[in-house]
Formats: C-alpha cells, structure tokens, sequence
C-alpha cells in the first residue's frame, strides 16, 4: 500500500478515519481520525494500516506513563504555541498538535510544552536565518541579549551584543548564555568576591577563617603542606606566618618532617586562632577606640619557636 493510499471512511480499530491532514510524518500523509469514544487523534498512514495504532489513547498502552489521564492542555497557551487538540502518544509521552501563532502547526509532547522545551513551531529559526536562533529580547542573568554578530566560537554558536544591568555592553557567545556560563559582565563576580572578602577577618595580612579551616593538602612533592625533600634524602619543614617563611628543621625521614610541621602549626597557626578569638570575645563589644590591638608575634631561639601575645589563656 503507497505511502499516500487514500484512507478516508477507513476503520482501524477503534478509529474511524474522518480527514485528510495537510501534515505529513516520516513522509507518511497524516490523518485526523475519530475514537469510538469521541476523542480525536492524529496518526500517520503507516501507524495505521501496520496497527501500530488503534485508538486515540483512551485505552492506555503498557508503556504509557499516564494513559487515558493525561493532563488536558486543550486551548492553554505555550509560548507562540496554542494546544489544539490531543494526538498519538510516542515513547509514553502524551503529544500535542499545537498551533502558532505565525499560522503554523507542530507537533509536541506535554513535557516539552510545560518546561518551555517548546514554544513555536519553528519559525524563529527560519527567519532569522543561517541557523541563529532568534534569543533577541531575552534575558540570562544580568544580562539582556540585543543583537547577533557575524563572530561564531570555535563550536559554532553565535556570539550576542548583550547589555548588562549595570550598563556595560560585552560579546557573549549563545551557549554561555543558554548554559548559565554567562551571567553578567563580570561585575556579579566582583560583587561576590567583595561579599565573601568582608566576610573575611585579616589581622596583619593573616586570615583566621583560612588557618582555621584549612585542610592538608597534597600539592608538593612530598604530598604534606610545608615539608620538602632534600637532594640528600633528608626532607624539610617550614612555615608561614604573616608574610614571614620560617624553616622548622631539617630531618632524616617524612615522618619526623610531618611530626615536627605539625607540632609548629599547632603553636602557631592553632595558637593564633585561639588567640583572636580570646581578643573578640574582649573587645567585640567595645567601641573601635576603646578597643585593645591583637598582639601575636613568633619568635626563635636556640630551644625553638615562641609566641609573645597579649591574650595568654
């Protein structure tokens, strides 16, 4: 049987064949067919005369995820897109003959209507013209998309004039924008580094939430923070503490290196944050003028390291 066999007053099932669609699908003519039991639905010549589909979806299927009680999207709007009438299922979603609104039809699922995957029939596309999709007017982030350039990255998307809340106007490239990669001209970022920087507490130079909260890490040579190996087998250990490097020792293996660097962050480092918590809970209460400056300074002499502070314990 062709492809364009003429199927009007035709019965396959439950369906009575009922009009000749001006569609066609998988180049297959599309037929408006009605169910027994009133509903209406949109099926292909080869889905019906195969019997690949037999009634408009009142009957539900096993792989169906909501049969005969989907979601009537008769009439609602989506977009460009008006829901017109309900046709056959595919893949266990519930699909949509919608139409738009520059006079066009397609085809689509519930889902893809309802989370926006969908909203025209395609004409956007076409009329903009070398594959560029028309995002003019529409707004990711702080930024509001204005024009197209002629400039393409080197995966082919297209970049954007954009303006930015702020008045800056930057080239942007489609994908960032519809990925979120891109959400400002970069004065959010300033805005948030400045937030998290006035979070922060300094005393010369030496952030306390850093000591604090800060973790071993393996990024040297020997995979511990501050001991190095030595040419001769030996291995290092040092320290920082505002602005100042200090060497620890010099030991014949890791272990002692580790041992050692530790036991100096926890006079130090330990030391340092007790400290400045033993100052806030002095001062913090105080006017600026009234309060006490935080005194902690190392020292070194032949027995080792030493702190001279004033908020001993």
């Amino acid at each position: 049987m062709g492809k364009d066999a003429e199927l009007l007053g035709r019965r396959f099932g439950m369906l009575e064949v009922i009009e000749k669609m001006d569609l066609s699908q998988d180049n297959y003519r599309v037929w408006l067919c009605r169910c027994d039991c009133g509903g209406e639905i949109l099926a292909n010549t080869r889905r019906l005369t195969g019997g690949l589909v037999t009634n408009c979806g009142c009957v539900p299927k096993s792989n169906a995820k909501r049969g005969s009680i989907a979601e009537n999207l008769t009439g609602r709007r989506f977009g460009q897109l008006t829901a017109q009438r309900r046709v056959e299922s595919l893949n266990g979603r519930t699909r949509w003959l919608c139409r738009c609104d520059c006079g066009g039809s397609c085809v689509a699922s519930s889902h893809d209507l309802k989370v926006g995957k969908v909203s025209n029939c395609g004409c956007k596309r076409r009329r903009s013209g070398n594959n560029i999709t028309d995002i003019s007017g529409l707004r990711f982030g702080r930024l509001l998309a204005l024009a197209p350039t002629s400039r393409r990255d080197k995966k082919g998307s297209v970049y954007w004039i954009c303006r930015c809340d702020c008045g800056n106007e930057l080239e942007v490239s489609e994908d960032g924008l519809v990925q979120g990669n891109n959400k400002s001209c970069g004065c959010l970022r300033q805005e948030m580094l400045s937030d998290i920087s006035n979070k922060l507490h300094r005393i010369d130079g030496t952030c306390v939430e850093w000591l604090e909260k800060r973790k071993h890490r393996c990024d040297n040579t020997s995979g511990f923070r501050g001991v190095y190996p030595q040419s001769n087998g030996k291995f290092r250990a040092a320290i920082g503490f505002k602005g100042r490097r200090f060497n620890i020792g010099t030991y014949s293996s890791f272990e002692e290196a580790v041992r050692a660097r530790q036991e100096t962050e926890e006079l130090i480092h330990g030391g340092f944050v007790k400290a400045y918590y033993r100052w806030l809970d002095t001062n913090d209460s105080l006017p600026e003028t009234e309060r006490t400056p935080l005194i902690f300074d190392v020292g070194k002499n032949e027995k080792g390291f030493f702190i001279l502070t004033n908020m001993e314990p």
